[in-house]
């Protein structure tokens, strides 16, 4: 197992955000945590990269507990964040976001690792020299992607990767996701779209107000008469 999350509480001041979570994610899962706006899903993954106080639970990363480690050093224990609306670095070009990613590596290895982003992206590589800021949002989530992939991650997370997204975009980013996972890479994706992220996840949760209230694989959690009418409108 490498992460388990365990009866984990968050506040926002006295609003409770999360309210005894309960998830585990296999190395070499895609995992995906869906639900409405709102739900908690987003704290959640604030709360697993550092960057969200947890106010009860535990988080347990390859059986380290990361209670006391700072962001930073999440970092470099392997687990990357792609965050929700993309965040990246606007004045500066495709390539120097890309290297942001690598800053706690050092070697020649770095060079390599940019060009297996372009092979995977070929539009960043045409655009490596422009101001992130001037790409299109589905352009800019393949950055965002690849920014995070640049720090050799063991978990990726993934926040919403396709909002705001046109549909033709949004096939695009989860065949990226498909692909990664084919590499081996452990990925914990939250996705409003429910059906986009069920029907590619190993496993899934469904989180509402803060809470766990159905688990199963992907294929069961879409063929559930209750996930249909909530989340996807059957």
């Amino acid at each position: 197992m490498l992460l388990e999350i365990s009866g984990l509480t968050s506040h926002y001041g006295r609003i409770q955000a999360l309210r005894g979570v309960d998830v585990e994610v296999s190395e070499g899962e895609l995992v995906a945590l869906v639900g409405a706006n709102g739900a908690g899903k987003t704290t959640l993954l604030r709360a697993l990269s550092g960057v969200q106080p947890v106010t009860g639970g535990g988080i347990r990363f390859d059986g380290q507990d990361l209670a006391k480690i700072p962001a930073e050093k999440r970092v470099e224990l392997g687990i990357a964040q792609v965050p929700e609306g993309r965040q990246v670095f606007g004045p500066m070009s495709v390539e120097d976001n890309l290297r942001l990613g690598a800053y706690r590596r050092k070697g020649k290895d770095v060079e390599a690792d940019i060009e297996r982003i372009y092979v995977m992206f070929p539009i960043l590589k045409r655009k490596r020299h422009d101001a992130a800021g001037t790409m299109s949002g589905g352009q800019q989530q393949m950055l965002a992607m690849g920014r995070a992939l640049m720090a050799h991650p063991r978990l990726l997370l993934l926040d919403e990767p396709s909002m705001g997204l046109a549909p033709l975009l949004v096939g695009e980013i989860f065949n990226a996701v498909q692909a990664l996972k084919a590499e081996g890479v452990t990925i914990f994706l939250v996705e409003q779209n429910a059906y986009a992220a069920l029907a590619i996840a190993d496993r899934g949760y469904v989180l509402e107000t803060g809470g766990v209230v159905m688990t199963g694989t992907g294929e069961e959690l879409l063929a559930d008469e209750r996930v249909k009418q909530a989340y996807l409108g059957l």
